[in-house]
């Protein structure tokens, strides 16, 4: 069973802010802030949220296609894709537009400041959800706003039941958007913020949030993550990383562990212990597709955390 992952792929150029942000935002000042901070180290990788939920998952064995409109400086992403036989055929290429590049600055408590420069990612909605390959789940994640709507109306009427993960994109969508986005899903995952800015928009309870989806996934960072499905509340532990080198990219490790449980039919309980270790490996090493593992040290690693074999 292949996923078609809806989303971006860009590039990241991740910087690292030896101080706190706290320590230079005057509370009072905000209305004329200026702010500079020296980040003297910088990463410049791959990212977006489809090339690396598509990473993760081709990690942990699922077939994947991330689907999405990159630029013409897109040659070295195409040939990490390539090199990590990552399917392109539904990545579109376009010759007037810059692939989209992030700007990501983290501090010393892990807060992250970001600017995005959007580039092809805003004509996403020129990629068409396919009817006659082999996906047969899909993911609708940050892109442009209207490629997000399109996209999902497509899986509705191609029948993939899809996971509704809005991310960083969710401010853009008001409570009826909201409302049909959830209604057409079939799985919904947020993190804690996303989830308290849905219930305030749709007016709805996370009860009742998780009683219009077949599950409700909602992660809280370091204290782990809760699953809300079949009437029952599943914890999920966080498992603690060896080593915290960047968090840039765990909430899309996260949810590759949470589709490829759904590819296999896994029961939520092992869906999201295999989502959590995702995470913690994924923040043990910097940029977002840098770390890797053998299906054996993956093993060993659940077993570790969980104390039950895979």
């Amino acid at each position: 069973m292949s996923a078609l992952i809806c989303g971006s792929l860009a590039f990241d150029n991740i910087m690292t802010f030896h101080g706190r942000f706290r320590d230079h935002i005057l509370p009072d000042q905000l209305h004329m802030l200026n702010l500079s901070f020296l980040a003297p180290h910088m990463r410049q990788g791959f990212g977006g949220c489809a090339g690396n939920i598509a990473y993760n998952l081709k990690l942990l064995g699922g077939e994947v296609y991330p689907m999405g409109t990159v630029g013409k400086d897109f040659a070295p992403y195409a040939e990490w894709m390539d090199r990590h036989s990552i399917d392109r055929r539904y990545v579109i290429e376009l010759d007037d537009q810059f692939t989209a590049s992030a700007f990501i600055i983290t501090d010393l408590d892990n807060n992250q400041i970001t600017a995005f420069h959007p580039g092809a990612m805003d004509l996403c909605h020129l990629g068409k959800v396919p009817t006659d390959d082999d996906a047969r789940i899909g993911l609708i994640s940050p892109e442009g706003r209207e490629g997000m709507v399109v996209h999902a109306r497509q899986f509705v009427e191609a029948g993939i039941p899809y996971l509704f993960d809005p991310g960083q994109g969710t401010p853009m969508f008001g409570e009826d958007e909201l409302k049909t986005f959830i209604d057409d899903a079939t799985w919904l995952a947020c993190n804690e913020y996303e989830c308290s800015l849905i219930v305030e928009r749709t007016g709805m309870t996370l009860k009742q949030l998780a009683g219009r989806v077949r599950a409700l996934i909602v992660t809280y960072g370091k204290e782990g993550s809760m699953i809300y499905a079949d009437s029952k509340e599943i914890k999920i532990p966080p498992v603690v990383p060896r080593q915290e080198e960047d968090p840039t990219g765990c909430g899309d490790a996260y949810r590759a562990g949470i589709l490829y449980g759904l590819q296999n039919d896994m029961d939520w309980e092992t869906a999201g212990y295999i989502a959590s270790l995702m995470g913690a490996i994924k923040i043990e090493r910097g940029g977002t597709q840098q770390h890797t593992f053998t299906p054996e040290e993956f093993g060993d690693r659940f077993r570790e955390s969980f104390g039950r074999r895979l």
